[in-house]
């Protein structure tokens, strides 16, 4: 299987990756977690919810926001391993992260 992830910025601002389901087997939905909750904290992400309850989602979206376009741009091993994360933690073959309009497509 073949997993997709874009993170898209806008209109011709999209920044894919591919993995394929070896590249994803040398970590664990668990450790992704950790990565997202330790990039949260660290890029001061602030939560989504007013109830303070932050989802999967809400973290991959705000630490995108927060880690900022350029690291995409940059094409470096954060983006990269932002995006093998978001496969990992959401369990699909394709995910569209749109931080733009703040959603995640499937």
């Amino acid at each position: 299987m073949l997993y997709h992830v874009i993170v898209s910025f806008g209109k011709d601002k999209e920044y894919p990756f591919k993995f394929s389901q070896s590249d994803l087997a040398e970590s664990s939905p668990e450790e992704a977690r950790r990565w997202l909750d330790k990039e949260f904290a660290d890029l001061k992400c602030e939560p989504s919810s007013r109830m303070g309850k932050v989802l999967i989602i809400d973290k991959i979206l705000n630490i995108a926001r927060c880690g900022g376009e350029q690291r995409f741009i940059d094409g470096k091993m954060w983006a990269t391993q932002f995006a093998r994360y978001t496969a990992l933690a959401l369990g699909r073959d394709t995910i569209l992260v749109d931080v733009e309009a703040f959603t995640i497509g499937y």
